[in-house]
């Protein structure tokens, strides 16, 4: 088995170039898609000034491939990855196996809430887990990660049920036998009414 005692840990954080109509867009049903991609883009932003840090590597998986790789919008001085086809857990499960050898994590940039602690505290859950996740309120997660001792195992994700109450339940069906630990519960931002309560 491959030491990963001594490896970087990477952060991944997956995002889309926010144009209208592309990303948010259940957001953009109540607010508007302009609106919608306007918030995006500037969450993000904020997102990667406030995580980045040296105890971890952090790099963006962009969506669409070509025009993510070379977008203008992300800060320069971080490394950029293609996403690729597929859903979401085929895309997640294509990232965790292009990464170098040892701990990862992957989020979304749609979490308000998300700060270094949080991300601390999913690495340091790695140290006596395989995995680990973050709970969102609606039943899906905010982080995924690994320890990825070895490449992950190949059932992760088969059977999940992306855009649910059911994603966290589904998605640990889908790695029996794996050891795993859940951090901070977060709101994530899919509705205006998910808006609406971070002004409250």
């Amino acid at each position: 088995m491959a030491d990963v005692t001594n490896r970087t840990p990477q952060l991944v954080v997956m995002v889309k170039v926010p144009h209208p109509g592309r990303v948010k867009t259940r957001l953009g049903k109540g607010i508007g898609m302009t609106r919608a991609a306007w918030w995006f883009r500037h969450q993000s932003t904020a997102l990667l000034r406030r995580i980045q840090d040296p105890r971890w590597e952090t790099v963006l998986a962009v969506s669409p491939d070509h025009e993510g790789m070379n977008s203008r919008v992300w800060p320069r001085g971080i490394a950029r990855m293609a996403q690729g086809p597929g859903d979401l857990g085929a895309r997640m499960g294509r990232i965790l196996r292009a990464r170098p050898p040892g701990p990862v994590l992957i989020i979304g940039a749609d979490i308000p809430g998300v700060s270094r602690r949080h991300i601390a505290d999913g690495f340091a859950a790695l140290g006596t887990h395989q995995a680990v996740f973050g709970p969102a309120t609606d039943g899906g997660y905010w982080l995924i990660g690994l320890k990825r001792a070895t490449i992950p195992p190949i059932s992760l994700f088969n059977g999940v049920r992306w855009s649910s109450e059911h994603a966290l339940a589904d998605t640990l069906a889908s790695i029996p036998g794996l050891t795993y630990s859940l951090i901070d519960e977060l709101d994530d931002v899919d509705t205006q009414e998910d808006l609406a309560r971070l002004s409250q």
